[in-house]
């Protein structure tokens, strides 16, 4: 089983390999960088992430190979450079791996899942402030290793929980809900006044931090909660379509009233399903 895993890895390699040589290749994947690819890597993450909301693993098998071969892309182009390999890629986790779990793969003692967690947090702020030593870069932040690349919902939520482990968080969740009142209350105020859009854009940018603070505080994955409601919306808004399309009409032959009147009826028909 495991030669199959390596021969596996290594005729995706070849493949990747072929693709992108100069003489022979194909002339898209020749001509890609690692800037040009790495929108393919975010979108087949959330590729990843969608096949496991629907339940689906025959579509998470395509998807995760899809993943992987990203992977193999951006290894490929980094080893032409000289900078490195696939092999270097996965003897570097690996290595992680066994240095953040003792408990495993050492004599330390057994952890809970708790305590693992805080193992984790630490092990990484060590290894944040090795890199940020290897990088020059001055002074230590907590913030350090939160990518900017991240969606912006989701890079809230880790810029506010690297912030609380310092102590900079309210104590309860009514404060949030107090400041989140209070960003509303700035908005509304933007709105009545002469409107600047950028001013605008920064009152609602403040309003939707503090929500992804809140989910935090609350131990929800703003992500996920949001895109739990993208499919309820969707759901929904489907309905309606397709109530009206057995009367032989469009969603823009019927008016607000009536469409919402059938918004609701699609919400009782979801709680009739329990």
């Amino acid at each position: 089983m495991a030669q199959n895993k390596t021969m596996a890895i290594a005729e995706l390699l070849t493949v990747m390999a072929r693709l992108r040589d100069p003489q022979t290749g194909c002339p898209w994947d020749v001509e890609q960088t690692f800037d040009t690819i790495a929108p393919y890597t975010i979108e087949e993450a959330y590729e990843v992430a969608d096949a496991i909301a629907q339940g689906d693993m025959t579509e998470l098998r395509e998807e995760l190979g899809d993943l992987l071969l990203q992977v193999v892309f951006h290894s490929q182009m980094a080893s032409e450079d000289g900078h490195f390999t696939f092999d270097d890629v996965a003897r570097s986790i690996t290595d992680k791996m066994i240095e953040r779990h003792p408990h495993v793969f050492g004599d330390a003692a057994p952890r809970t899942t708790d305590g693992q967690n805080q193992s984790w947090e630490q092990q990484k702020a060590v290894e944040r402030a090795r890199k940020s030593a290897r990088n020059g870069d001055t002074p230590h932040s907590a913030l350090d290793g939160v990518a900017s690349a991240l969606p912006a919902l989701m890079r809230a939520e880790k810029l506010t929980k690297r912030a609380a482990r310092v102590g900079f968080d309210w104590p309860n969740i009514e404060q949030v809900l107090d400041k989140l009142r209070e960003e509303i209350s700035e908005l509304r105020a933007e709105l009545t006044a002469c409107p600047d859009p950028d001013r605008i854009e920064d009152e609602l940018g403040d309003m939707l931090f503090v929500m992804a603070n809140l989910a935090r505080k609350l131990g929800v994955d703003p992500e996920v909660a949001l895109r739990r409601t993208n499919r309820k919306f969707t759901t929904r808004f489907q309905f309606i379509e397709a109530e009206l399309a057995r009367e032989g009409r469009s969603a823009t032959q019927s008016d607000l009233t009536e469409m919402d009147a059938l918004w609701n009826k699609a919400k009782q028909a979801e709680r009739a399903k329990g």
